[in-house]
């Protein structure tokens, strides 16, 4: 029986998800990728000419700077036909899945989002604790 309690409580525990807490600093437009409309015109096809006109357009993605207690993130969301407007500096809470950062804000909603990580920086404004234990130990 002892067993049996101990195997729920550990499978409770890894279905429980930590997160980290962080503040979405800014957004921006950036561009990723285009998109062409083209269109044959009929002589050309006959004919085998290339009278195929193209409109290309910039598509353009949100772009979050999301600040956590040691690092800078970019992120976009990977749904990029229906991406979730955030709110600018409220708190954030998310953790790393695979090759996804899985976020969600508290203040709007418990909904959690799916966003690819474009780039990672240290933050220069907070000296990392794991760096000073090194050096007062030498």
């Amino acid at each position: 029986m002892f067993v049996a309690f101990f195997l729920i409580v550990m499978s409770s525990q890894a279905k429980e998800k930590s997160y980290e807490k962080g503040v979405l600093l800014q957004m921006e437009s950036s561009a990723c990728g285009s998109a062409e409309k083209g269109s044959k015109t009929i002589v050309g096809e006959i004919l085998g000419t290339d009278g195929e006109h193209k409109n290309t357009e910039v598509m353009l993605c949100q772009e979050y700077v999301l600040q956590a207690d040691r690092v800078i993130y970019r992120i976009r969301p990977r749904d990029e036909k229906h991406p979730a407007l955030l709110p600018i500096g409220e708190n954030a809470e998310f953790r790393i899945d695979k090759d996804k950062l899985i976020l969600r804000v508290p203040e709007t909603n418990e909904k959690e989002h799916e966003y690819s990580v474009v780039s990672i920086t240290p933050r220069s404004d907070v000296q990392d604790k794991r760096a000073t234990k090194t050096a007062s130990a030498q």
